[in-house]
């Protein structure tokens, strides 16, 4: 079997004009199979250059196979099954910013780029007021993003022409806002910095660079453990960066306020190449029913599924306890905090489970539950707050799964054996940690409902939710004592 790389597999080349900060399975899954596409159906001609966005990632990996690999596509297209394998080609390399910051520094300097788009968990968009333009880099991305932007302003004096088109695809609602805020924070924060270039460079950022709210949509499990065998024979390449991706794909991108939507689509035209990219006046009818209807669910069932004992999303949804709390959450919960027609609602929520239910894809709930915290508070929470508001009491399906995150952050063994492996902020880890060697649920409860500054942000202390610490409190003696099944099935 062949290694892939450039000396063993045609590799196309086009103009580097495509910044990409993330190297994860979800943007090589969706994003760069997106350009790869207009690639090959428009005259869009564009290659991406992917900076890792934290010290530790997956560039060597990416470079050690010249950033060649495949995308396995699974699902059901028109009523049809769909098992499709295409070699995506559009990285023409991979940057370690904290190993390569002169390069890292030198994309701005390159006159076509003309696009960043990012992935950085619901996590990275975030202002670090300890970072300095002098670092290299900056920790966080934006402040990263700042750098580049700088140096960019700088290259080519404030030129109209070279401002950007920045699309975020974190899933938080804005993303592009708080990705730009973030921007004009340290443009504040590194004034003194910048000196006589201060104003300048802030009304160029403001005025010739375009910074887009996304919504994306695609369930990616990622590395196919499974089929990896029978795919490597298929492409006869020893391809170790095959991603597997469910045949759906949405990508809601909202015009940014100084741009119009024709400009945006002459630029990127992913329509144009009969795409499901949509450039919308807003984003958020999108967003809302997305994140509450396909995320909600995905961010509760993970830990619920998985202390009962099972490992696979489809295997959930067919399971006869676990499937019913799915529906519960999503139909009788979830559902009813939305503003959309109901018809249009249980539609959509029965295509969610048909993907979750996808008979190709092994998706693995331990996958979905990197940075269950930050995922809970922006999936689960406002739906929680909103039915409470108009149902007059707490979902209890909801609840239940925040107690089941709360248990799964313990760590130790499941009842087979499986280790429990939590992975979050060490900030994040360290209070579980601290919370549970107390030994009372109560005080477990207690502190992590009331760590509004590191976990619950904007929605403040949330042992101020009526009824909400008496809740969670009983959910985990429940599963302390008869297990995560049987804590599930007093609810249904």
């Amino acid at each position: 079997m062949k290694s892939l790389n450039k000396r063993t597999a045609p590799k196309s080349s086009a103009p580097e004009r495509i910044i990409q900060f993330g190297e994860g399975n979800f943007l090589r899954a969706f994003v760069d199979w997106i350009i790869y596409n207009m690639n090959q159906k428009t005259d869009f001609n564009s290659s991406v250059v992917v900076v890792q966005p934290i010290e530790k990632g997956m560039v060597d990996w990416l470079n050690g196979q010249d950033c060649l690999y495949h995308v396995n596509l699974q699902g059901r297209l028109n009523g049809k099954a769909v098992n499709e394998l295409t070699r995506i080609d559009v990285i023409s390399r991979a940057i370690n910013p904290y190993s390569q910051n002169p390069a890292f520094l030198a994309l701005a300097e390159q006159p076509e780029i003309r696009f960043v788009i990012s992935n950085t968990t619901e996590a990275g968009i975030a202002f670090d007021p300890s970072c300095k333009l002098a670092d290299k880099p900056a920790a966080s991305y934006p402040g990263k993003l700042t750098q580049l932007l700088y140096h960019r302003f700088k290259t080519f004096n404030g030129d109209p022409k070279k401002g950007l088109i920045i699309m975020p695809c974190e899933l938080i609602f804005l993303n592009g806002h708080h990705l730009k805020e973030c921007i004009y924070q340290y443009i504040e924060l590194w004034k003194n910095d910048f000196g006589a270039d201060y104003q300048r460079f802030k009304n160029w950022f403001t005025k010739y660079n375009y910074v887009c709210a996304t919504l994306v949509d695609r369930i990616v499990p990622g590395f196919p453990r499974k089929d990896i065998a029978r795919i490597q024979k298929q492409i006869c390449y020893a391809d170790n960066l095959v991603v597997q991706a469910e045949i759906f794909h949405l990508w809601v991108i909202e015009k940014p306020e100084n741009m119009s939507i024709a400009a945006l689509r002459k630029e990127f035209p992913a329509e144009k190449a009969g795409l499901h990219v949509l450039i919308a006046e807003s984003e958020k009818p999108y967003h809302e029913r997305k994140v509450t209807l396909l995320n909600g669910p995905h961010t509760v069932l993970s830990p619920v599924a998985f202390l009962s004992g099972i490992n696979i999303v489809r295997d959930a949804c067919n399971d006869k306890v676990i499937g019913r709390y799915i529906h519960k959450v999503q139909f009788e919960e979830l559902m009813q905090t939305l503003n959309l027609p109901m018809s249009e609602l249980q539609q959509f929520a029965a295509d969610v489970l048909d993907r979750f239910n996808n008979p190709y894809v092994d998706h693995q709930v331990t996958s979905i539950m990197l940075n269950s915290f930050p995922k809970f508070q922006t999936r689960d929470l406002p739906g929680l707050k909103t039915y409470l508001e108009r149902k007059g009491e707490l979902p209890r399906g909801i609840v239940l799964g925040l107690a089941a995150i709360i248990t799964y952050y313990k760590g130790g063994k499941r009842a087979d054996g499986t280790e429990i492996v939590p992975n979050d902020a060490p900030e994040i880890m360290q209070l579980l940690k601290d919370l549970w060697a107390t030994g009372d649920t109560r005080k477990v409860a207690t502190g992590v409902l009331g760590a509004a500054d590191l976990i619950w942000k904007e929605h403040g202390d949330l042992n101020t939710i009526p009824g909400l610490t008496d809740m969670v409190t009983y959910f985990l003696n429940q599963i302390q004592e008869k297990g995560m099944l049987k804590a599930v099935q007093s609810i249904l």
